[in-house]
């Protein structure tokens, strides 16, 4: 008997989740832009689950969806709506609606509208607390230093290198701005998502021999690598 031509398995994805909180098509695009070019490695071109729970059937649809595809985003589909009238109009504009059902682990979380908050221009950033779930660091133009733990679903970013000398068990984008020779330093990995310049990791990716364990990340002819951290 001939193999089937396709074959259908379960899989996660580490997705970013765009949450809107406005209705005017024009205030989201600047926003979303704005947070593109703070990590366009990581951002630019990506694939997003798009959230509405803030929104009611106020809102032009169309043009929404049209202001968040003219940032170079792809919307894979949508959540959070709550609205029976925004909900057809989602349906009729042809994307998906998603179920959210049980928590997930969230994939890097964009607010818009965001007033970034311009951070002073030093070599390294230095967070000596935890960095709890849902809590996001982003450290422009230099280096990263966390001294403590980062629990899953913290979020690091930053234009250098990241350093953890605590517990790793979120997300790290090292890199953010393309600079490919940046790399990410932990004393234990147990991350959801790891990145260099836009290469990335999710969980299920990171070698087994590795997690957990003191680690290093950098890329290699253009590939995400690790080795042990002495």
């Amino acid at each position: 008997m001939s193999q089937s031509p396709i074959e259908l398995k379960g899989s996660s994805f580490t997705l970013s989740v765009v949450h809107l909180h406005h209705t005017d098509p024009a205030i989201v695009r600047k926003a979303i832009e704005e947070k593109i070019s703070q990590a366009p490695a990581f951002l630019k071109n990506a694939p997003v689950v798009i959230n509405v729970s803030s929104l009611t059937s106020e809102v032009h649809w169309r043009q929404m969806q049209q202001a968040i595809v003219a940032t170079g985003l792809h919307i894979v589909g949508i959540s959070g709506c709550k609205d029976g009238q925004l909900k057809r109009m989602i349906s009729r504009s042809g994307l998906p609606i998603l179920n959210e059902g049980k928590e997930q682990k969230p994939g890097p979380e964009i607010t818009a509208p965001a007033i970034p908050i311009e951070q002073p221009a030093t070599k390294t950033r230095l967070i000596n607390t935890p960095v709890r779930s849902g809590q996001q660091i982003y450290a422009k133009n230099c280096d990263l230093i966390v001294t403590s733990s980062v629990s899953a679903g913290a979020e690091l970013i930053a234009d250098g290198n990241i350093h953890i000398y605590g517990m790793m068990r979120g997300r790290a984008l090292a890199g953010a701005s393309g600079e490919k020779s940046c790399q990410i330093f932990c004393t234990s990995l147990s991350a959801e998502l790891v990145s260099i310049a836009g290469n990335y990791w999710i969980m299920d990716q990171i070698p087994a021999e590795f997690f957990g364990k003191a680690s290093r990340l950098c890329l290699k002819d253009g590939a995400l690598t690790i080795q042990t951290l002495n």
